[in-house]
């Protein structure tokens, strides 16, 4: 076996006379990487009521047709009725990930004390990671359904609210602001549901545009509203009052805006109707393993659940935009 050495001229910045200069660090490390998104943290949080959980869905009141419902008073034949329930259910998926920590490098940091914070930080970045993963696959989920799951991941939000059939495309050339507000009214008429729509989702380059359309068309300054965690977003005056319109990195778009291309989607959704169906804990749980024999530290983090969009026939909108 043959020995190397490495001069300390390899690990020095500098070496002169009375000076050995060796490279140092600040002990706090610059991190602005994105974590959470918005919609995660606004949707409700409910216990899953088993695998897969399930609901009921009321689709009509018990109300006889106009043609049987009036009769007759001096011969009254009452029509029977029978209110219409429909029985949904959504499988839960699981989100899982690990970190190890070497016996080695843990005493060497605790003896240098140089990044004591080290160890808590990347297991709160594994947890931030995890969150960062479901709040994506919240709206992007790649699984196509309910009744019948086709991969591993989320039934994303976006494609349920796809699903429900209710879309509207807005071309190049036409108004975002009025097909916007034309979709909330249309909503808001519907004769089967008491619909109330309360925020609109988009990517921030599509609230940008909107932003602009309504400055440059209107010459009008969107108001601002706070939202919960005391986020300030702009709103859009509808029929449903003013709506807060959120931006959402997660909520990706195709092509360049301004190609006349790119298609840029916006989702008109009922918060309340939105659930995520959490077992064991709504929040990611850390569990640390035994000591393998390999001395490593091993934490694997879980969490459990699945996110279903009530009403996504009726309480919903899609809005593809193309600019």
């Amino acid at each position: 076996m043959n020995a190397k050495f490495t001069e300390i001229s390899a690990a020095a910045d500098y070496i002169g006379p009375g000076a050995v200069e060796v490279p140092l660090y600040q002990t706090e490390i610059t991190d602005l990487v994105r974590r959470r998104g918005v919609f995660g943290q606004r949707i409700k949080q409910v216990p899953a009521t088993g695998h897969p959980s399930r609901y009921f869905e009321e689709t009509a009141i018990p109300s006889p047709a106009a043609s049987a419902g009036f009769v007759d008073p001096r011969n009254i034949v009452a029509p029977v009725v029978q209110p219409t329930r429909v029985e949904r259910s959504v499988p839960l998926k699981a989100l899982v990930s690990q970190i190890n920590y070497n016996l080695f490098d843990l005493e060497l940091g605790k003896q240098q004390s140089q990044f004591a914070y080290l160890q808590a930080k990347d297991l709160a970045d594994t947890v931030d990671g995890v969150l960062r993963t479901h709040d994506i696959a919240l709206w992007n989920g790649t699984d196509t359904s309910l009744s019948s799951p086709t991969t591993a991941q989320y039934y994303g939000v976006a494609s349920q609210i796809a699903a429900g059939g209710n879309s509207l495309a807005i071309g190049a050339g036409e108004s975002i602001v009025d097909g916007l507000k034309s979709t909330v009214a249309q909503m808001l008429s519907n004769t089967s549901y008491g619909v109330r729509p309360t925020a609109i989702y988009a990517n921030p380059v599509l609230l940008d545009l909107l932003d602009r359309e309504m400055k440059s068309e209107f010459n009008v300054v969107m108001n601002t509203k706070e939202v919960e965690g005391g986020m300030t977003v702009k709103t859009l005056s509808t029929q449903a009052g003013d709506l807060p319109l959120i931006p959402e990195w997660t909520l990706p778009y195709t092509g360049t805006p301004g190609s006349g291309s790119a298609v840029l989607p916006a989702y008109i959704v009922t918060e309340d109707l939105i659930e995520y169906h959490w077992l064991g804990d709504a929040n990611p749980r850390v569990f640390q393993l035994g000591t393998p024999g390999s001395l490593a530290s091993q934490h694997v983090v879980v969490k459990f659940g699945a996110p279903v969009v009530k009403g996504a026939s009726y309480a919903h909108y899609q809005v593809l935009v193309t600019r």
